[in-house]
């Protein structure tokens, strides 16, 4: 799974686990035996998505930290090689960003 796309996936189930605990809470005064039925199940459901939201956090902070550290790596391996990168990517981008402004 792409970076860009697990961190996106975080920050939606951060909300639904947002909203399915408000909705919990806004039910709580409910009374009858299927309500604290289906209350039971979406809290289930909640403590699930928390843990496997824990879980994709874990996940990607390993995966950004194991890239910064290969990164660095790199860079402390092949200096010029980073520097000459670095510079061709600073000058993609400047002509990039002039071009769009013409």
């Amino acid at each position: 799974m792409q970076e860009g796309t697990t961190e996106k996936l975080v920050q939606d189930l951060r909300v639904l686990v947002a909203d399915a605990e408000a909705l919990l809470a806004a039910t709580a005064g409910q009374a009858g035996e299927k309500i604290a039925e289906l209350r039971a199940q979406a809290q289930n459901a909640v403590n699930r998505a928390r843990a496997r939201l824990s879980a994709l956090e874990d996940e990607f902070t390993t995966k950004v930290r194991d890239s910064a550290r290969a990164t660095d790596e790199y860079v402390r391996a092949n200096p010029w090689q980073a520097v000459a990168i670095a510079a061709g990517a600073g000058l993609l981008l400047g002509v990039l960003l002039s071009w769009r402004r013409r």
